[in-house]
């Protein structure tokens, strides 16, 4: 029986996209998720392991701050921060970054390098794909666990200025909002006097527990003149007098709260040599995050340089420092220098529940998880820290105590980071068992940089 022209033709067609969608299937691979989705509430909290003695620590901790702000500036690279224009042009935050109360970091942000996937990151604590570049250009509602999420079912009151990108991925989340448009990317005035104009009133007012300010005006200058422009400078003094503002108000007010204030500066991606962002250069992917608080006084002659993080780690940071549940598609790690002033047997607490998410999601999107060495690291931490727990309840002051401690401490740490990489690795792999014989040998050949230098083009055009 011979198939006429129009039935033939159909058959190549549909395999052809058959065969495209085998192809991407193993050029974007399925990202690491948790089985208990967030829609369905919270699970209890692990608790504290135990060995021979029962604990009473089975709930999560309770918040390390009582008020949180976050200052969003969109394409913040670390060098206009840590740099000789940081020195120029931020005198107040290098002051705060030199000598002051905080803790700096450089987060390193994963590629595609455009807001959306971002934000995501930062509040999800996930890796976004590539997917997600498209999702830019009209972010739908965002489904998966985030701390905005768990802030707002814990009966946070969360407050929003700046890029509308927020508004769309949380609807219905904050107690108020003026969201701006990031279309117009000549402006780069009015768009960030839109955000400030509303910090008087709101920094006055005590009626709510996260701020979040999203400015967008570096981002457009960069877009229209590059990071050499003399209008970085400008915009980079105007941010410094925001921050100023936040944190002297924060600070005037903590004497009528029981705890302390959080204020954290930070990039969602940075700023290429050209003025454009989306790929994976060193200036695209690495921002700062400085997290400023009177909970981090130092000592004279205390130097902390920035530390290299991801930016994935701000998730499970920030739902410590609000005493909420991680997001359970968190591949993240605990900033610990946030929790090390805590007693011991807090920052063990800590740790060991950081510890359970990500073992939860390993074991889940892994099927050879046991023999994983994040994995087997975890149990003998928890195995550990049952003992320190057995010694302590019995013994609260001992150098044996301090010292088994320290030890497990340690462990926890080596095991978040080989458990952060492991699940970050799985996020990262091409199976080239899904692509057409004919693409097999590129999908083997494709990395995450790779994807960057494919879209890179795009995204400067559009971002």
């Amino acid at each position: 029986m011979r198939l006429g022209s129009g039935t033939f033709a159909t058959c190549c067609v549909a395999i052809e996209v058959l065969g495209i969608a085998v192809f991407l299937r193993g050029f974007f691979p399925a990202p690491v998720r948790s089985s208990a989705r967030a829609e369905h509430g919270a699970e209890p909290p692990a608790p504290e392991p135990s060995a021979g003695a029962s604990s009473n620590w089975t709930t999560l901790p309770p918040p390390l701050f009582s008020k949180v702000v976050i200052v969003l500036i969109d394409a913040l690279r670390d060098d206009f921060v840590f740099g000789s224009k940081g020195v120029k042009f931020m005198p107040y935050t290098t002051y705060l970054v030199e000598k002051g109360a905080s803790h700096s970091f450089v987060a390193e942000a994963k590629p595609p390098t455009v807001t959306m996937p971002r934000i995501k990151a930062l509040m999800t604590g996930s890796l976004p794909g590539f997917v997600d570049v498209i999702r830019n250009l009209n972010s739908p509602a965002l489904l998966e666990d985030s701390v905005i999420r768990q802030a707002k079912a814990a009966g946070k009151r969360i407050v929003f200025y700046g890029d509308e990108t927020w508004v769309k991925l949380f609807p219905k989340h904050f107690v108020e909002y003026d969201g701006t448009t990031s279309f117009f990317v000549s402006d780069y005035t009015e768009v960030d006097n839109n955000v400030t104009r509303h910090l008087d009133k709101v920094l006055k007012r005590g009626d709510w527990d996260i701020l979040i300010l999203h400015y967008l005006g570096l981002d457009h200058i960069g877009h229209i003149s590059g990071p050499n422009s003399p209008l970085i400078g400008q915009k980079l003094s105007e941010m410094d007098s925001v921050l100023m503002k936040i944190h002297t108000s924060l600070q005037s007010k903590e004497r009528e709260t029981p705890l302390p204030n959080l204020l954290v500066l930070c990039g969602d991606h940075g700023m290429s040599e050209t003025g454009s962002h989306g790929a994976s250069s060193t200036e695209e992917v690495n921002t700062p995050l400085i997290l400023i608080s009177s909970a981090f006084e130092r000592k004279p002659g205390d130097i902390r340089h920035p530390k290299h993080v991801q930016q994935t780690d701000v998730a499970a940071t920030l739902a410590i420092a609000l005493g909420l549940p991680i997001p359970k598609d968190s591949v993240g790690s605990l900033l610990f220098p946030v929790v090390e002033g805590r007693p011991m047997r807090e920052q063990l607490r800590f740790l060991h529940l950081n510890t359970v998410q990500l073992s939860k999601l390993l074991q889940e999107n892994v099927p050879s998880y046991e023999k994983d060495p994040g994995f087997e690291q975890f149990k003998m931490s928890e195995r550990l820290h049952g003992n320190w727990i057995r010694l302590y309840l019995e013994e609260k002051h001992s150098e044996v105590l301090f010292n088994l401690g320290s030890k497990v401490l340690r462990q926890y740490l080596d095991a978040l980071k080989t458990l952060s990489l492991s699940l970050s690795a799985q996020v990262a792999q091409f199976s080239p068992c899904s692509c057409s014989a004919s693409h097999r040998h590129c999908a083997e050949r494709l990395s995450w940089k790779s994807h960057c230098h494919l879209l890179g083009f795009l995204c400067s055009f559009i971002w």
